[in-house]
């Protein structure tokens, strides 16, 4: 609403036009609903990026011949068939069935890798590097990865639980080490907005990322919260249901609504 003042002296309020105002449109709708590109080029842009007509075409027909298909003959079509999607597959990667793809030209996949049903990866960004995933990684189901412009990388021997939920944004950067577990419905959010003004939406007024590390042989709880700006030291544990806002020492336990640190290992 935007304050006017009529002849008379008195103040009245004027709806205004929200595609008048895109910088402070929600998330990705000023890429979504850009007026200056057709709802295809916008889709294109989306999904596989800056690429060829050919890519797209073939991504389009991958997903919807194979995405779906179940069994034995689904896992073994989809091993073949959805690899010249990604930068980099490794050998023996499960991909199961009804993932959401986007921009996978950006993604690297190493050995011994499962990514289990309704899984969500997303490498989607102008100029940041995308997602990386280690040997022997496990991705639980309803899980997702998603770049908003920024990198994850995640290591070797990694368990993600289902339902998790791993975050990175504004050129950032998450880093998972090696032989991690990560329980389900855990959240990584590595992004920050500026909420100091009401009159604009937080999600247009992005901070600058700080990034979360999450050091070697760590365990994470399920149900977690990790907030940007943190690093989980080596060895460490986050017991379910924290909120993590500060680094946690290597050979800690934190727990608890801000996590403190409770003992040493």
């Amino acid at each position: 609403m935007t304050p006017i003042e009529d002849k008379a002296g008195k103040v009245e309020t004027k709806q205004t036009d929200p595609m008048q105002a895109a910088d402070q449109w929600p998330g990705l709708h000023t890429k979504v609903f850009n007026p200056e590109k057709s709802a295809l080029t916008r889709y294109k842009e989306m999904v596989v990026g800056d690429r060829g007509w050919g890519t797209l075409v073939r991504y389009e027909l991958t997903i919807l011949f194979l995405s779906m298909v179940p069994g034995a003959l689904g896992l073994a079509l989809r091993k073949i068939f959805f690899k010249p999607l990604f930068r980099r597959v490794g050998r023996n990667v499960v991909f199961g069935r009804n993932l959401v793809l986007r921009q996978p030209h950006k993604i690297s996949i190493g050995d011994n890798v499962i990514i289990d049903d309704d899984c969500l990866l997303d490498g989607k960004g102008e100029d940041n590097h995308g997602i990386t995933l280690g040997d022997m990684v496990t991705i639980g189901r309803f899980s997702s990865i998603v770049c908003k412009n920024a990198d994850i990388e995640i290591g070797s021997h990694v368990n993600i639980g289902t339902s998790v939920k791993i975050i990175a944004a504004n050129k950032g950067k998450i880093v998972i080490g090696n032989s991690i577990d990560i329980g389900s419905g855990s959240h990584f959010s590595g992004g920050s907005y500026d909420y100091s003004s009401p009159e604009i939406l937080p999600s247009s007024q992005r901070l600058e990322t700080k990034g979360i590390y999450v050091e070697d042989l760590a365990w994470i709880g399920a149900g977690v919260i990790i907030l940007d700006g943190v690093r989980i030291g080596t060895r460490s544990i986050v017991a379910a249901g924290a909120v993590v806002t500060r680094d946690v020492p290597a050979y800690s336990l934190a727990a608890g609504v801000p996590a403190e640190i409770k003992k040493s290992r």
